[in-house]
């Protein structure tokens, strides 16, 4: 079983500036490569806030891009796409040594594996057999309200038994006291799981299994 560290930033926006969260996400990667990760997953619009407005432009993401070379790391950030006229939630995907992140629908979640390059998203319309077969964790990012959130949690922790794939959720650092960030492992076992504030969840993964951490954000 190949190593591997991974992290969920659980994130508190910043007045919706774009240059302000970029800023308050280079302190989350920092922090994550100090911890050695190599997956960095923020929630849903975090370069924007938890609000669909024009999405950053490609000048104002090259920090962004620069760090993920500087660390070797994924980093996997949420920003309004613009789709037949319309804003939707999309997702942009920095990935070492390219200048420029993927942008793509936000969909249910990243499919990623240890080695480099191996990162596809599986569409809000894809079938769960749609998962790419060399995928060992599914990253998501979505953030329903806080009604829905046991809800959410469950359905995420039966999908990683079922599939035989890790979870990592990453949340908005709101307090809610059903919890946030979380790491489910390829049985459905709950690993890790944050309650309110900023912090990073890390998870590890070794021939032993995963064991999770809970790193707050100073």
């Amino acid at each position: 079983m190949t190593a591997w560290t991974i992290a969920a930033a659980q994130y508190e926006p910043r007045n919706r500036s774009v240059a302000e969260n970029i800023a308050h996400h280079l302190r989350f990667i920092d922090a994550a490569a100090r911890a050695a990760c190599e997956i960095l997953v923020f929630p849903e619009l975090s370069l924007t806030g938890p609000a669909l407005c024009p999405p950053p432009n490609a000048d104002e993401l090259q920090p962004l891009a620069a760090a993920a070379t500087r660390h070797q790391m994924t980093i996997i950030t949420g920003l309004p796409l613009q789709q037949n006229d319309e804003l939707i939630k999309g997702l942009a995907i920095f990935v070492p040594d390219n200048p420029q992140p993927l942008t793509c629908p936000q969909g249910k979640g990243t499919c990623l594996a240890p080695l480099p390059g191996q990162v596809s998203v599986l569409a809000h319309d894809a079938a769960a057999d749609d998962l790419d077969p060399r995928a060992s964790l599914l990253a998501t990012s979505d953030c329903p309200d806080e009604s829905h959130q046991q809800l959410s949690r469950a359905s995420l922790q039966r999908f990683a038994h079922k599939y035989a794939i890790a979870v990592l959720k990453s949340d908005y650092a709101n307090g809610s006291l059903l919890g946030g960030s979380a790491l489910w492992d390829e049985q459905g076992q709950l690993v890790v799981r944050a309650d309110g504030g900023e912090l990073l969840l890390t998870g590890q993964r070794s021939d032993r299994g995963w064991q999770g951490d809970i790193i707050p954000l100073r």
